[in-house]
């Protein structure tokens, strides 16, 4: 029998499929596939043997909604991921990109949240692809292409429509990546870059996506009183395609949009039973983004976390600020412009209700160029796992893990990842269930999680006792040939935990 590189034994182990885990030992091969023990069969020899009695071994955390476009490959790393658990990012959202991207000028709003103009230079989605092949990061790549990016590639105004020979150039583009292995393509409807494209221009470019089968992920054009027209919205264009769809960070914003998660979950429900629907969100009732004027209020605090003319004023809320130079809270956030924000516009029951529900995965959303960033880039899997689930009680452990692992490695198309399988990739997280939890606070939010005791991508031991071993193992992940296929065989809920 052929050694092993690693032997994890006597592990509680968590298959990422929602089922309660059981005691088993698991190997890692020396091409970095995962080899699974169970009973008196015979164990071969291992160059490292790890005891994990007592801790639980799940498959590596999937981040499906990030903006680590471009940090991937400056900071590869990649620590505030891999601390906390996480060995795949999905990159690409709210429709904005690292590729393909020409700027024309300095990058708009919200792509310069992916890093300063100088991080975009790849002009072709294939030159990403061998970007992140080359900078290896200490995590996997997938990536999504953003509706924003090609927007600004062929529109001289972002405040329009595009004309139709504008929707073929970005088609035409769109299609090139996603034959270079592009996830599908996502949107970020609610910025004012892509607020004026048209539910036409959707879907001609989702037609693509369907015809290379594709995903089609969305941040809706409204997270506030409009939500369920936005919601119909994407429903539409995903039908069109036809294309499974993911809604990007479901939430209910806004003071006046407080309750409204049992109507909007009722909606997901309805058109999950006509097409392949899912979402993803993050376990925090706080946003954070660029500042927005058509989000400033008094009715919940606004952070200032960057200020391009005004740098000495992050760290303080928009009101507090407002006071200090006598303005509206307008006026002080056009002065504070471009700016980055927290808001804390959620509701905690709201939050609950979308993060506990069978159809949603989790997703950090978090910002790794913000100087200030919202605790979720350093902090949201071990919350779920510490907070919610042992704390709270929202979910037993089996199903927390299923929503980070299982359920997104299926609904993105990432072969052989996620599970605890015979033969996959060993992407792999060992942790202390009774310990795990998140540090990083919204005061002090670089804070590397307690209770994640080992990480290993691709079988590298990557991240252990609290260090980066400075193993760079990640890989660029390709879509699976058959993604809407597992999308609708996704692992769902046990009904013994519903």
């Amino acid at each position: 029998m052929e050694a092993l590189d690693t032997l994890i034994r006597h592990a509680t182990v968590y298959d990422g499929t929602g089922r309660p885990g059981e005691l088993a030992d698991v190997g890692v091969d020396s091409a970095g596939r995962l080899c699974l023990f169970r009973g008196d069969e015979p164990r071969p020899a291992a160059r490292v043997e790890v005891d994990a009695q007592g801790l639980a071994l799940a498959p590596g955390f999937i981040d499906v909604h990030t903006h680590d476009d471009t940090v991937v490959i400056r900071q590869p790393e990649m620590l505030p991921k891999i601390s906390q658990g996480v060995t795949t990012v999905v990159v690409g959202n709210c429709g904005i990109s690292a590729s393909p991207v020409r700027l024309r000028g300095s990058a708009p709003d919200p792509m310069n949240l992916l890093g300063p103009d100088s991080a975009f230079r790849y002009p072709r989605f294939a030159d990403y692809r061998q970007a992140i092949e080359a900078a290896q990061p200490a995590v996997n790549v997938a990536a999504l292409v953003g509706h924003t990016a090609l927007r600004s590639n062929h529109l001289d105004d972002l405040d329009r429509a595009a004309h139709p020979a504008e929707i073929e150039a970005m088609r035409l583009e769109l299609a090139d990546s996603l034959a270079a292995g592009a996830l599908g393509l996502s949107t970020g409807l609610a910025y004012a870059s892509a607020f004026a494209a048209s539910t036409d221009e959707l879907k001609r470019l989702v037609a693509e996506v369907a015809a290379h089968g594709a995903l089609y992920t969305t941040h809706l054009r409204s997270e506030f009183e409009p939500i369920l027209a936005a919601l119909d919205e994407a429903f539409d264009v995903a039908r069109h395609g036809p294309s499974p769809l993911i809604v990007s960070h479901l939430k209910c914003a806004g003071a006046r949009n407080w309750g409204r998660s049992t109507e909007v979950l009722a909606a997901m429900e309805g058109a999950a039973r006509l097409q392949p629907v899912g979402c993803d969100c993050y376990p925090y009732a706080a946003s954070s983004s660029t500042l927005d004027l058509k989000q400033v209020t008094d009715e919940f605090d606004i952070f200032i976390t960057w200020s391009t003319p005004h740098p000495d004023m992050a760290g303080q809320t928009l009101a507090a600020i407002a006071r200090s130079w006598q303005l509206s809270l307008l006026e002080a956030a056009r002065r504070l412009q471009p700016a980055g924000a927290v808001y804390h516009g959620m509701n905690e029951g709201d939050v609950r209700r979308i993060l506990s529900h069978p159809m949603s995965m989790v997703g950090s959303d978090g910002l790794p160029e913000d100087p200030h960033p919202h605790p979720r880039l350093w902090g949201a899997f071990p919350r779920v796992l510490g907070h919610y689930a042992r704390e709270q009680g929202l979910f037993a452990l089996p199903e927390a893990l299923r929503k980070m692992t299982g359920l997104s490695a299926a609904r993105y198309g990432l072969e052989q990842r996620g599970r605890i399988v015979q033969g996959y990739w060993a992407d792999l997280v060992l942790f202390n269930p009774r310990t795990v939890r998140d540090t990083a606070t919204f005061d002090d939010p670089q804070q590397r999680a307690a209770g994640i005791e080992a990480v290993w991508v691709n079988g590298l031991l990557s991240y252990h006792q609290g260090q980066a071993t400075g193993a760079r193992a990640g890989r660029f992940l390709p879509r699976a040939s058959d993604l809407p296929a597992r999308f609708a065989a996704a692992p769902q809920r046990l009904e013994a935990q519903a």
